[in-house]
């Protein structure tokens, strides 16, 4: 039996992942990483040894986590066709015990991007406090309206799955005031010019812009980790992580975990405040 990936197969994948009804960004993932190996296949047939070497090529060049990521596309194209003898195990990471300090954004840090945002745009400015006060993920802000600022809680529609998240009095009474100052009456608060809601790659864009002002490092500036922080500071104080789970939409608490992870700096400080040391 000859097995070949086709651009028809991509699109009957592609109709049934939206049938399925994954998210735009999640769909558009599949099938970025089915095309990339169907571009490195050229004209070859498919087996299981094809499809261990194109593994051994990706860790040639990506994180053990985006090779799993990647497999994980492959593996769910392979059983859409039925070709379960082509799917291949994910890498084995090691549970991450503290987080990199290079990466993630700590409050001293969010509160000079706020500065530098606060000169630079009111609408950054507040944008990212909604974020960051809220736990929600970029793709969610659509769902900030004057409505459920004037409610004081949205509900958020994301991977079929509904939830409501409540929004702090004072971050409501802000968000009402921008919008009538800027003539939103409905829908969405955070728009272009033209009305549409601001996009991940605009707000990207708009984040990266603060960082040489704020002298904050460019790998910790990204909308995502303000939901890391959130979540961070959320837990440090509540110790409550199912109900972090929930707040944050994860549907396993072990994603949630990752969110929560210390810096191991924060980790010695901790440790030596035990004080079982008597040198």
């Amino acid at each position: 039996m000859t097995r070949k990936i086709t651009t028809k197969l991509i699109s009957k994948f592609k109709n049934f992942l939206i049938e399925e009804e994954k998210s735009s960004h999640t769909i558009e993932k599949y099938i970025r990483d089915i095309r990339a190996f169907q571009s490195w296949l050229e004209t070859r047939e498919l087996n299981k040894s094809i499809v261990i070497n194109y593994k051994k090529h990706l860790t040639e060049s990506f994180a053990a986590s985006s090779v799993n990521s990647i497999i994980s596309s492959i593996n769910s194209f392979f059983t859409f066709n039925e070709w379960y003898d082509l799917r291949v195990k994910a890498l084995r990471i090691q549970k991450q015990i503290f987080a990199n300090q290079c990466k993630e954004l700590s409050k001293e840090e969010y509160e000079k991007l706020l500065e530098a945002a606060k000169a630079k745009s009111q609408r950054l400015y507040l944008l990212m406090q909604t974020i960051c006060s809220t736990g929600i993920r970029v793709s969610e802000l659509r769902h900030i309206t004057v409505e459920s600022a004037i409610q004081q809680q949205a509900t958020i529609r994301c991977k079929g799955k509904s939830r409501v998240v409540i929004l702090p009095k004072k971050l409501c009474k802000i968000l009402i005031n921008y919008a009538r100052n800027h003539s939103i009456k409905t829908g969405c608060i955070f728009v272009t010019k033209s009305g549409t809601p601001l996009d991940r790659s605009n707000i990207w864009k708009m984040m990266k812009s603060l960082c040489e002002e704020a002298k904050v490092l460019k790998s910790k500036v990204f909308p995502h980790n303000l939901r890391h922080l959130f979540a961070r500071t959320y837990y440090s104080i509540q110790k409550d992580i199912v109900r972090l789970a929930d707040i944050l939409g994860h549907s396993s608490i072990d994603t949630t975990r990752i969110y929560t992870v210390e810096s191991g700096e924060i980790h010695r400080q901790q440790i030596q405040k035990l004080g079982l040391l008597q040198i």
